[in-house]
């Protein structure tokens, strides 16, 4: 993920064009946001991980990769109060080492979460492609292993940004500490983010899926299309929140390699689009948990058992929302049917 922390100098946004507008919006609004998103995003995705790893004994690949992006998607909202803070006074007081590794760790949960899903989508069109064959190679084991190919792709695709962000005065007079990627990396990590977490990982998506919907179309099985549903709206909405941000993070490449005409009205436009897309992007970390509720019957009953013994006093509203349980309770064990589903 490029560190958005490129985009600020000791003046709020980093530009050659003066936008007072611009710089007091981006240091009371963005500071608000990642905060709210650090909150909400917390407790959802910890609920989803609390959950997994409760009936973890029960878990699959599929099941154990939902963790995995849960974990992914804590990872990156960890650095953002961090941003917050540095964004909000314009001057990053937490040291050279801390800034590296909130650099890298925001790369790491932005390109797990697109490898995970990456994984599952693998995952769905061996399974229902191949089920045979499939099925006895899904064991803890595999997943194991492919959890920690992913985890290890993610930290090699993200080594730039711990070694190359850093903190820094800009001037020997300045005040202000900036944390930010080396300049000339900038161009190439803009580029790679693009193709490693946008284009490869959507060509996979839709190859696969273009293949898997026809097949299942023949299934009459309410759990398949069940398990299915839930990636697709886990992919759907990473990419409706995520591909905005990257489109203007490639615009903005192509401003700084010249393709783009430089002016004080594009650069504007930019820094206007990447304020807005950035707030899009982010909020995506509060909502898989709420996907998760919505398609998946069992981590919703399992999510308001455990809601239920943290917050007593929820206890009354047991009844309303396990009669919502039993019209469904009935289903058959199948090997695609995911635990948490």
């Amino acid at each position: 993920m490029e560190d958005n922390t490129s985009y600020y100098d000791d003046d709020g946004f980093f530009s050659p064009c003066d936008s007072e507008f611009l710089t007091n919006f981006g240091q009371v609004f963005i500071p608000v946001l990642y905060i709210l998103v650090f909150i909400l995003g917390f407790v959802g995705n910890g609920l989803v991980v609390g959950v997994l790893l409760k009936h973890c004994h029960r878990s699959n690949l599929t099941d154990m990769c939902l963790m995995q992006l849960a974990v992914s998607d804590l990872l990156f909202l960890l650095t953002l109060p961090l941003f917050a803070h540095y964004i909000g006074s314009s001057s990053w007081i937490f040291g050279d080492f801390m800034c590296h590794i909130n650099g890298g760790l925001h790369n790491v949960g932005y390109y797990s979460s697109t490898f995970f899903m990456v994984v599952m989508t693998l995952d769905r069109y061996v399974l229902i492609q191949f089920a045979q064959k499939a099925s006895k190679y899904r064991t803890r084991k595999t997943g194991m292993v492919v959890i920690t190919c992913v985890w290890a792709l993610s930290f090699c695709a993200s080594l730039p940004a711990f070694i190359l962000t850093q903190a820094g005065k800009d001037t020997e007079d300045s005040e202000y500490v900036s944390c930010q990627e080396d300049r000339t990396w900038e161009k190439y990590n803009i580029f790679s983010t693009n193709i490693l977490g946008l284009v490869l990982p959507y060509t996979v998506m839709v190859v696969c899926y273009s293949r898997i919907i026809p097949t299942l179309m023949k299934i009459r099985s309410t759990q398949k299309h069940r398990s299915v549903k839930l990636i697709i709206c886990v992919m759907v909405a990473f990419f409706l929140f995520w591909a905005p941000y990257n489109i203007t993070l490639f615009l903005y490449y192509l401003k700084l390699v010249d393709v783009l005409a430089d002016s004080c009205e594009l650069d504007t436009n930019l820094r206007l689009s990447i304020t807005v897309t950035e707030t899009v992007a982010y909020s995506h970390c509060c909502l898989n948990p709420i996907i998760y509720a919505f398609a998946g019957q069992k981590f919703m009953k399992r999510s308001l058992k455990m809601l239920r013994k943290l917050l007593p006093w929820a206890h009354s509203s047991r009844d309303v929302f396990e009669s919502s349980f039993r019209m469904g309770s009935v289903t058959s064990r199948n090997s695609v049917t995911t635990t948490v589903m």
